[in-house]
């Protein structure tokens, strides 16, 4: 297996070659702007990973990781969308950079683009990708519904919101490793395996996101720090706050996820204080820790070298220090 940064250039690389300038310009430029912003491209090179994990080498996994990127990137032109985001990793968002419709139907081309890139494989592992892409994009929207419907529910539960991030965020991760297992030719049980070490994995991963989205370096984040307590969403550093808190702090923070006033900036400020007081922001760092300690738990199940299993592992450590 290569180090992280070869399958990242291997990955751009690809990317460039398949996405040239194509017309109608105003359908794909957004496509070629969103695409080009970067990003850790995390899902691409785990599918690559997961590939030479299990012995295959990893240009064959190169259709597989563009098409889990292509659709990444097309739920968060959606996703910025319906959240009227300003920001997408430090720039302007599709829709404020063009306009909504654009941003709708340059989205509804890169599922279909998506799609399209699992032509090039064999027909097995054709019906193979398609059928876990599918049950992932379903997933995916899923989790969004119940993310939008969070935000006017004051009765969220941990479990409820635990399972939104699954959908919404760790269901992908999960299918960006199988996929490269699935293209490798693996055994149905280290695809299951690999698809729970992902899941879990992400899980954590979107915990750290809800983290660094109150408690991260604007100058580093990418997105709008606060961006989740100007928009009253109901994250795990929130509910955990609610039960920590006492009834003034309680109703203090429920007074605050039901405003939107012009400037946000005092109240991000007090609803992150009531996170830190509470003991909120310590909760959901020991859950972003435990999540990733199960997720290493069940690389012992997978019939790969333990050298192997070291490199997914340094992966996951390196992923949960991150900062961005």
């Amino acid at each position: 297996m290569q180090n992280i940064l070869f399958y990242h250039n291997a990955f751009i690389a690809h990317l460039e070659e398949k996405m040239p300038s194509q017309e109608p310009a105003s359908l794909y430029d957004p496509i070629h702007y969103i695409l080009g912003l970067g990003g850790k491209r995390l899902r691409p090179i785990l599918t690559l990973m997961t590939a030479e994990a299990f012995n295959a080498e990893f240009k064959h996994a190169l259709n597989a990781a563009l098409s889990v990127e292509i659709f990444h990137n097309f739920s968060l032109i959606h996703d910025d969308i319906m959240d009227a985001a300003p920001l997408r990793r430090g720039k302007p968002t599709v829709h404020e950079k063009w306009d909504i419709n654009t941003g709708i139907l340059s989205g509804d081309a890169m599922l279909i683009m998506a799609y399209q890139l699992f032509e090039n494989y064999d027909a097995k592992t054709f019906q193979e990708l398609a059928k876990l892409f599918s049950k992932t994009a379903l997933e995916v929207c899923e989790g969004q519904q119940y993310d939008m419907d969070f935000e006017t529910r004051d009765d969220v539960s941990i479990a409820e919101y635990l399972k939104m991030i699954e959908f919404k965020t760790a269901v992908l991760v999960g299918a960006a490793m199988k996929m490269g297992a699935i293209v490798a030719s693996a055994s149905k049980s280290d695809q299951d395996h690999i698809y729970e070490f992902g899941r879990l994995l992400g899980i954590a991963f979107q915990l750290q996101d809800d983290y660094l989205d109150a408690f991260g370096d604007p100058e580093t984040f990418g997105k709008q720090v606060g961006g989740d307590i100007i928009e009253n969403k109901k994250t795990f550093l929130y509910i955990k706050a609610i039960e920590f808190s006492n009834s003034e702090d309680q109703l203090q923070l429920q007074h605050l996820f039901s405003v939107s006033p012009t400037d946000a900036s005092d109240k991000v400020e007090a609803v992150k204080q009531i996170f830190q007081s509470s003991g909120s922001a310590d909760a959901t760092r020991k859950e972003i820790e435990n999540y990733t300690k199960k997720a290493f738990a069940v690389l012992e199940e997978l019939s790969i070298p333990e050298n192997k299993k070291k490199v997914l592992k340094d992966f996951g450590h390196d992923l949960m220090d991150r900062r961005v």
